[in-house]
């Protein structure tokens, strides 16, 4: 089985210039960790999660020993939270660097990739970094077992 064949194709997505408490707004209804971020040419240029959300929030850390410790201010967090939800667009928050797959990967590759690079999910991208859907862990561990039971 390839990517192809069991990637969703209608991608819920984000604009970079989306406020990012719409964009938050929007993850919370679909119930959704994360977002790829795509130009007016459907290409991919970031990703939106709630993991770049706290990282936004909670930017006092202190590299010590390989660990990070964050600053428990409740002030300073909860202003960050209001900049967020008021002042922010998705580009300032998401990720640029994105780990995406191909369309004709095999899931065994896109399962190596999704945990060696901590992915929970993969936008699927063609050349031109088009989107072309989207893969998540739950797609693939869900293949391998309908795969084990005979069904392709």
């Amino acid at each position: 089985m390839k990517v192809s064949d069991i990637m969703v194709v209608k991608v819920k997505s984000v604009l970079p210039d989306t406020p990012a408490g719409e964009a938050l707004e929007f993850l919370s209804k679909e119930k959704i960790s994360g977002l790829p971020v795509i130009d007016k040419d459907n290409k991919l240029v970031g990703m939106f999660t709630e993991k770049d959300v706290l990282k936004y929030i909670l930017p006092g850390y202190l590299d010590k020993v390989g660990s990070f410790v964050y600053e428990d201010n409740p002030r300073a967090i909860r202003n960050k939270v209001k900049e967020l939800l008021k002042e922010r667009k998705v580009s300032d928050i998401m990720r640029e660097q994105v780990i995406v797959a191909a369309p004709d990967a095999s899931l065994s590759e896109v399962a190596r990739i999704m945990l060696t690079g901590n992915a929970r999910r993969l936008p699927v991208v063609d050349k031109n970094r088009k989107v072309m859907g989207i893969i998540a862990r739950e797609d693939v561990v869900k293949a391998f077992i309908r795969f084990s039971q005979g069904e392709n």
